[in-house]
């Protein structure tokens, strides 16, 4: 994938772009933005844009991102700003709940929604991982189902390789986002009957960050949302079965046409 930048609203995004066709805008998770299989897997059938978060990696935190819903109109003005139209939106993790949000304020410029294991909701009686608690080695090993798997291992290597000023940069642009209440809007379920575009809910059934009981408001309030749910899977499913999403993903976005 190429790296470049762009320019939303006098704020500089790092980005990553490859392929060609309708356009998937992907909006990363709680690590950070990475070149990973299944962006580079997408690209073999889209126009793949995947940006960091303002505040995120090398960036500074900007004075207007004071919650979650900043960072969903600032996405919706980069739709603007870019005429991106009829676009896949993408999200994992905190980029899906970032997506989710997005998405119940307008769909105007979007042709189906895919969240993957998003933050946003919370259940009775099912704890997601703290994650301003614990330490980076421990939270990058707990998203994985099986890390002796060799794209898994691969993967924690590169993870725990990381600078580890973006990490704590990455901490602290997501405690300005999602601190209290921890990683979820008690809104949000309210809302989520507004998104109505076609939307693919694809979860690990051994999510260790993110339960996959997490998955029920998400599939009860948004109209014929479908789940993918992954056996043996953790909550890194985009490194742990890249392949599978992939192929589903494609399928999903053949069918979001009509």
């Amino acid at each position: 994938m190429q790296e470049s930048t762009i320019e939303v609203r006098g704020q500089t995004l790092r980005c990553l772009q490859a392929g060609s066709g309708q356009a998937v805008l992907y909006l990363h998770g709680f690590g950070g933005l990475t070149e990973s299989p299944l962006l580079q897997r997408l690209s073999a059938n889209h126009r793949v844009l995947a940006t960091e978060h303002p505040g995120f990696g090398s960036s500074d935190i900007p004075d207007w991102m004071m919650g979650i819903s900043d960072l969903a109109f600032f996405y919706l003005d980069l739709l603007e700003t870019l005429d991106l139209k009829d676009v896949h939106l993408v999200g994992h993790a905190v980029g899906g709940w970032i997506a989710a949000e997005l998405a119940i304020r307008s769909t105007a410029r979007i042709k189906s929604v895919a969240l993957l294991a998003p933050a946003g909701v919370v259940v009775p009686d099912v704890s997601i991982a703290d994650i301003f608690l614990t330490n980076a080695e421990d939270m990058v090993r707990r998203q994985v189902h099986d890390p002796d798997a060799p794209a898994t291992a691969a993967w924690i290597v590169a993870e725990l390789a990381r600078p580890i000023d973006h990490v704590l940069q990455n901490r602290a642009a997501l405690a300005r986002i999602g601190w209290s209440p921890r990683l979820h809007n008690p809104q949000l379920p309210y809302w989520l009957h507004r998104i109505d575009v076609p939307t693919l809910v694809a979860w690990g059934e051994g999510d260790r960050v993110i339960p996959f009981a997490c998955h029920r408001p998400y599939l009860e309030q948004i109209t014929g949302a479908q789940l993918m749910a992954l056996p043996n899977t953790g909550h890194a499913l985009h490194v742990e079965r890249a392949d599978k999403i992939a192929d589903r993903l494609n399928a999903f976005h053949r069918g979001a046409r009509g």
